[in-house]
């Protein structure tokens, strides 16, 4: 009688155990993935740079995300003694640019993305698990943002607020978060309809028991590939904003470098719109390689898996 009157940890229990062995697969899959595996170390040499940043470059200046000047060096190229990579047509460090804009754009990435999933994730949920209502007003809220694109609706709040990477920040937070809700929305209602949730029900496991432990769990996936996808994207449209004057002046950041360097292309000074733009290339590329993988890695149908 105590077996047939407890049946639900010893589920539970081989649930936790199966999703243990799932995420060993995972990673051993995850190795396989060239396009992952390069991506991450990618990643991991840039988070690295810019941890590491002041011990490769030490700022001489009070505030060390402006970027110093050397009115004795302008536009001098790379190789010059001091300047590695040479320097803006303002006298600015470009390696310094390099280093200490990895900090600026890791902030940037982590802040934007942690509130798009947060909010998006929140609102898919709710729209999504509760129906009805709820569901139709959320999401006629999320057809209207979606009305505008992205990255046009940023411009113009980050022109309203005015010159700021805060307020880059802020703009990229708040026009970003409606494809995370309705991805989640979509997931939440898929998962909904399958067995286990039912069964679930049956057992008598309130509503927020069931969606923390049944419908939550099986929708995050595809989040997590979105949400890192993401990180990539949103380091390129704050460059972007960042260089048509959207920031600060003076700002190390690798958009304000591209914007410095662009009158000098044309008159062979490359390095400094080079270095700046070829950082967010690869920032971007590296994080669509690892979210591409865990595209592979995550969906079942995949060959991978």
């Amino acid at each position: 009688m105590a077996d047939i009157a407890h049946p639900v940890p010893t589920v539970r229990f081989q649930t936790l155990r199966a999703r243990s062995a799932r995420g060993g697969e995972i990673f051993r899959a995850s190795l396989k993935s060239p396009t992952m595996v390069g991506g991450s170390i990618v990643i991991i040499l840039m988070v690295l740079m810019a941890v590491f940043a002041p011990l490769i470059i030490e700022p001489n200046v009070p505030d060390a995300y402006q970027m110093p000047r050397d009115y004795t060096a302008i536009n001098a190229p790379p190789g010059t003694p001091g300047h590695l990579l040479g320097t803006t047509p303002t006298g600015g460090d470009v390696l310094y640019g390099v280093v200490w804009g990895s900090r600026m754009s890791m902030r940037l990435s982590v802040i934007v993305v942690t509130v798009v999933v947060v909010v998006g994730v929140t609102v898919g949920s709710i729209a999504g698990f509760v129906g009805g209502w709820v569901d139709e007003v959320l999401m006629r809220i999320v057809d209207v943002v979606l009305a505008i694109p992205e990255l046009i609706l940023a411009l113009a709040i980050a022109g309203i607020l005015g010159p700021s990477f805060r307020n880059i920040i802020l703009a990229l937070a708040v026009s970003g978060w409606t494809g995370f809700a309705r991805l989640m929305r979509a997931e939440v209602l898929h998962v909904k309809l399958e067995e286990y949730v039912d069964s679930a029900r049956v057992i008598g496991d309130s509503r927020w028991r069931i969606f923390r432990k049944d419908v939550l769990p099986n929708s995050i996936s595809p989040i997590v590939v979105l949400a890192t996808l993401s990180m990539g994207k949103y380091v390129l449209f704050g460059a972007t904003l960042a260089f048509i004057g959207l920031a600060e002046a003076g700002l190390t950041e690798w958009g304000n470098l591209v914007a410095d360097g662009q009158t000098g292309i044309a008159s062979g000074r490359w390095w400094t719109a080079t270095f700046g733009g070829l950082m967010v290339f690869l920032w971007a590329l590296s994080f669509n390689l690892v979210g591409d993988g865990l595209r592979d890695v995550l969906d079942p149908r995949s060959e991978t898996r």
